[in-house]
C-alpha cells in the first residue's frame, strides 16, 4: 500500500512564504513525476508545478518565479517552496505521484489528502 502524506500548509499574510512537503511510503519500486497541484473553492483542481525524476521541472504561468519545486530521490520526497505569497494562491494543495510498486508494472497516480493554505490579504 502506497501514501502521500503532506505537510506544511497554514495561514500567512500575501508576500509571505511556505514550505510544503509530500513523502511517499509503502511498498515502492520507483518514482517517476511527482507534483502539486491546487483547488481552490468553486474551481477545477490545477497543475501548479511538476518535476520528474530527472529534476526537469515546470511551472503554472501563475507561480513562475515564485514557487519552486524540489525533490529528494532518496526520500522519496516533493517540495514546495512558495514565496511571495498572493491572496489567489489559497486553495488545498494537493501532491501527486507516478509511482511503480514493482519491477514490470505500469505505473499508478497516487494522491496525497491535502493541505490547506490561506494567505490574508
Amino acid at each position: 500500500q502506497v501514501q502521500l502524506v503532506e505537510s506544511g500548509g497554514g495561514l500567512v499574510q500575501a508576500g509571505g512564504s511556505l514550505r510544503l512537503f509530500c513523502a511517499a511510503s509503502g511498498s515502492i519500486f520507483s518514482i517517476n513525476a511527482m507534483g502539486w497541484y491546487r483547488q481552490a473553492p468553486g474551481k477545477q483542481r490545477e497543475l501548479v508545478a511538476s518535476i520528474t525524476s530527472g529534476s526537469i521541472t515546470n511551472y503554472a504561468d501563475s507561480v513562475k518565479g515564485r514557487f519552486t519545486i524540489s525533490r529528494d530521490n532518496a526520500k522519496n520526497t516533493v517540495y514546495l517552496q512558495m514565496n511571495s505569497l498572493k491572496p489567489e494562491d489559497t486553495a488545498v494543495y494537493y501532491c501527486n505521484a507516478e509511482i511503480r510498486i514493482r519491477v514490470l508494472v505500469p505505473t499508478k497516480n497516487y494522491w496525497g489528502q491535502g493541505t490547506q493554505v490561506t494567505i490574508s490579504s
